[in-house]
């Protein structure tokens, strides 16, 4: 039978499964046919597993046999910057271009505990470090909704790879929006964790205090599926933590949302498309209409402005001290110069794309004597402040609402010569890693452009370690029971 991939979702499936409609094998097939017929165009995977159709017969195997797990089968693609042992994982580096993991990060052993089929490795900015998935050394991943235009980034292959029907869902990661970015411009939902909900270990570093795992897929149920897959404590991650498993919240006769039109248009300055702005006031009149209140909290919101310049401050310091191993001695890519000192230079001048280059020198820069006091430690104290200023608005509200994006999808180039009106696609996605707090985006509409009808987001922001609220006010949001 043929498999009607767009609808599709884990419940789904698990039920197609039991009853024996088609198998795990099957469902692998029309993936991976997909991913044949799509691909070149579209440049999202990096590689398509050899052994996924392994994967699946193991897994019906264990479907027949009755011990099914949560995911046994499902077909999972993983953003390319997290490893799985005997694969490939470049960060769409080219100076990590051969690299094989040689162990499973712990996302993805929960995963294969659960029953997962792996189904390969997808394209993103080159080490995370973009917004729109232009950076990889492999070349730009296209928008599968408008080929002339980004998927997003960091994660845009991992968001572009659900909206085009080649994976269920996806692994992204997170440390400025790089899984909501996407998810918006793509129309399918991402979410961003608590930092340490989902341990980092096995997850290439770009910015350690802000990175997260976090799933992407066409339900807010099977984000919060595969969530409940992979969170928890990890011995291997001492950042790592558990998140509460149902939050006092919820027994609240009404949930309270907190509108930010004022503020939003404060900082936006023009740069908002008119239409995100409407169509964030019709979200924020749906949720109402669902029963949650809708209210402007009375705490300064002001420090929280500062989140985008704080970011550009910290993620360049840790990008230069995390990308400092790369150097040609152990990771295989190497140039040969005249001495030690010329081989560092030409393999990092080579092996780094530009974007990388950028950071690295600008975090270099941040943390030398001097500069380490006015740049660095200042954000980090901006930081602190702003994770502050989410305590106390979380003391009034419940959620905290913005759009996800400030524009729909751009065109492909339209941003590479100015990447601070790249960084700027950021701009409501920064909060909540600098706030240390969950979010989740969520298709909420389309905006026309010639005759394409563009996907746009709403992000939602709950308090620190109260991730399944969002699953919650997301579910709704959706017309989703979870």
């Amino acid at each position: 039978m043929k498999i009607d991939l767009k609808n599709l979702t884990i419940a789904k499936v698990r039920n197609s499964f039991l009853k024996g409609e088609y198998s795990a094998v099957d469902l692998a097939k029309a993936y991976l046919e997909t991913i044949k017929l799509r691909n070149k165009e579209l440049n999202i995977f990096l590689e398509a597993y050899d052994d996924v159709l392994a994967q699946a017969e193991a897994a019906d195997k264990i479907i027949k046999s009755g011990k099914a797990g949560t995911l046994t089968g499902i077909p999972i693609a993983l953003k390319d910057n997290i490893l799985i042992k005997g694969k490939h994982a470049s960060a769409s580096s080219k100076i990590l271009e051969n690299y094989v993991g040689s162990y499973d990060s712990t996302a993805v052993s929960k995963l294969k505990e659960a029953g997962a089929v792996f189904i390969g490795r997808t394209n993103m900015d080159e080490f995370a470090m973009g917004s729109s998935t232009e950076t990889s050394a492999f070349g730009p991943t296209k928008n599968p909704l408008d080929v002339s235009r980004v998927p997003g980034g960091s994660s845009g292959g991992a968001a572009a790879a659900v909206a085009a029907d080649m994976a269920l869902a996806t692994l992204g990661s997170d440390t400025a929006g790089s899984v909501r970015q996407p998810a918006s411009f793509c129309g399918v939902v991402g979410f961003k964790p608590t930092y340490g909900a989902v341990s980092r270990y096995g997850l290439m570093a770009m910015g350690s205090s802000l990175d997260v795992i976090g799933p992407i897929g066409k339900t807010v149920a099977d984000v919060a599926t595969i969530f409940n897959v992979i969170k928890g404590q990890d011995k291997m991650d001492s950042t790592s933590l558990n998140v509460l498993s149902k939050s006092e919240r919820l027994s609240r006769p009404h949930l309270r949302v907190a509108d930010l039109t004022k503020f939003i248009e404060s900082i936006g300055k023009g740069g908002i498309d008119p239409r995100i702005m409407k169509n964030y006031k019709e979200s924020l009149d749906k949720l109402s209409k669902l029963g949650y209140e809708i209210k402007e909290p009375k705490t300064d919101l002001s420090m929280i402005k500062y989140s985008l310049p704080a970011y550009y401050i910290i993620i360049p310091a840790e990008v230069s001290t995390n990308l400092s191993r790369f150097d040609g001695v152990k990771y295989g890519f190497w140039k040969g110069g005249e001495d030690l000192m010329d081989d560092y230079k030409k393999t990092r001048g080579e092996g780094f794309g530009k974007e990388a280059r950028r950071r690295i020198l600008l975090g270099a820069y941040v943390l030398s004597s001097g500069y380490y006091d006015s740049y660095y430690n200042k954000a980090m104290a901006i930081r602190g402040v702003i994770e502050k200023v989410f305590k106390e608005v979380f003391e009034e509200v419940d959620f905290v609402a913005t759009p996800t994006t400030p524009t729909a999808a751009f065109k492909i180039g339209e941003t590479t010569s100015n990447p601070v009106e790249m960084y700027l696609a950021e701009i409501f996605t920064v909060i909540a890693n600098i706030g240390s707090i969950p979010a989740i985006s969520l298709p909420s509409g389309f905006v026309e452009e010639g005759k394409v009808q563009l996907p746009i987001g709403f992000q939602l922001m709950a308090p620190h370690s109260e991730d399944n609220l969002l699953f919650k006010i997301g579910g709704d949001f959706m017309g989703e029971v979870i």
